[in-house]
């Protein structure tokens, strides 16, 4: 009998024959029609910890039904369904090989929180296997493959969303709203931030493979490496090969809030600066970071990025400023603040229900929210809250931020591509190299 294993060694070899993203699916009319009263048959995709957040939502929404769990580790699956017994009353369907699920006709969506080198290949794999995506954010591990998804949502036509779950917070269209009518005047900065206290991730040593870990789909499309002991199951947010640091990880939430306030896509100008200062181990982007953003009509946008060093246990965890001619507004997940230019509060509303805000879960109200959008959405054509064509480009300015690190001065960028205009060595950093046969291609 074959095993698992040797199924995903023989299918993923043979991708560059079958062309593995689109010849494996090649039609966009896999996906079932829905009809009025039906559920939307979904699967969740790498549920070790935001996927939790998913599965809850899925749970609290009448319209929803989930199918499928899908991890490529064992262990995670087996405590994943003892959650799931105690938090939705029953266990899905397991899976570990997510083709699989992508070759299953009742599945109408799929909901993916797989590392971030896994987000747009899959992303696209399950478009051209007829399904529609919640791709958490960010929705790319480079910016090859940010225009990738965006172009292969337009050719297959299905509904994508990212995982930006403050775009559909009552309290943030609110501020938004009253932006938009003038109530501080003109905004001409947003400030975000998040602070944190990250551990030494130390220096990885050479191991097996846990047993019931997929290390070669895990890897996708990846260059192959050995197992280390120090990047499954959650640092690899901190290695260039599978992640895209804190930037990525937790600055795109509050980067999107501010440049949705400012009304603003792609900037001028980017600069970053910072570093690695709090451990010496194997940690590969910067754990302290500023970043700065300049957009054409006179408004600035800064990201600050405390990921690891001592600090004060006061100090607020994430949020957003906004800074108008006429008054302030302070921004978070759970409410909305507005303060005349006196510092006295005009407007408090806070959300019905709280979010976590800093632990790796996330989990609360807007998840319910967020993803009852996505529903409503595939089912009756509901206007997205954060549709891919623009939770791209609060995902594509990290990518600008990290480049403009990497860079060591200000880069320029043209306004209408956001493509870098002063760097060539940065627009060779814009894709990046694929392990043979899993390159995403449209």
């Amino acid at each position: 009998m074959e095993t698992r294993r040797n199924f995903i060694r023989k299918t993923a070899a043979g991708t560059a024959a079958l062309g593995l993203h689109g010849a494996l699916f090649p039609s966009t009319g896999l996906a079932r029609i829905l009809g009025a009263n039906e559920k939307v048959v979904c699967a969740c995709i790498g549920i070790r910890s935001r996927g939790k957040a998913h599965v809850l939502a899925l749970h609290a929404l009448p319209n929803a039904f989930l199918k499928y769990n899908c991890d490529v580790d064992d262990t995670i699956l087996d405590e994943h369904n003892a959650w799931c017994e105690k938090h939705i009353g029953r266990v899905p369907q397991v899976e570990k090989d997510f083709r699989r699920i992508l070759d299953d006709p009742e599945v109408d969506a799929v909901f993916i929180a797989t590392p971030e080198h896994w987000h747009a290949p899959m992303a696209i794999m399950a478009l051209q296997a007829g399904k529609h995506v919640y791709v958490e954010k960010p929705c790319s591990h480079n910016l090859h493959e940010n225009e990738l998804l965006v172009a292969a949502q337009k050719k297959y036509g299905k509904v994508v969303q990212m995982g930006n779950q403050q775009r559909s917070a009552e309290t943030s269209i609110s501020a938004i709203r009253d932006i938009r009518d003038g109530m501080i005047g003109r905004v001409y900065k947003g400030e975000a931030w998040y602070s944190n206290n990250r551990e030494s991730i130390g220096r990885g040593k050479a191991a097996p493979v846990p047993a019931g870990l997929d290390w070669e789909l895990w890897q996708g499309p990846a260059p192959r490496t050995g197992y280390r002991d120090n990047v499954h199951p959650y640092n690899w947010h901190w290695f260039r090969s599978w992640g895209t640091g804190e930037i990525h990880n937790n600055g795109t939430h509050e980067i999107d809030i501010c440049r949705w306030a400012l009304g603003v896509d792609f900037p001028v100008s980017v600069s970053s600066f910072g570093g690695k200062f709090a451990y010496d181990d194997d940690w590969e982007f910067p754990d302290n970071q500023q970043v700065t953003y300049s957009f054409g009509n006179g408004s600035f946008l800064t990201w600050t990025g405390h990921s690891r060093g001592l600090m004060k246990p006061d100090r607020p965890g994430r949020g957003v400023t906004l800074y108008g001619e006429k008054g302030t507004i302070e921004l978070s997940r759970n409410d909305y603040k507005l303060y005349d230019l006196g510092g006295r509060p005009v407007k408090i509303e806070y959300e019905k229900e709280l979010s976590v805000l800093t632990d790796t879960q996330g989990i609360g109200s807007l998840d319910v929210t967020h993803v009852g959008n996505f529903i409503d959405a595939i089912r009756t054509g509901a206007t997205l809250n954060a549709p891919i064509a623009d939770g791209s480009i609060s995902t594509h300015l990290c990518h600008l931020g990290n480049l403009a690190q990497d860079a060591g001065h200000t880069l320029e960028i043209d306004p209408v591509s956001g493509k870098v205009t002063n760097d060539a060595k940065a627009l060779q950093q814009w894709g990046r190299t694929y392990e043979k046969g899993w390159e995403p291609k449209l």
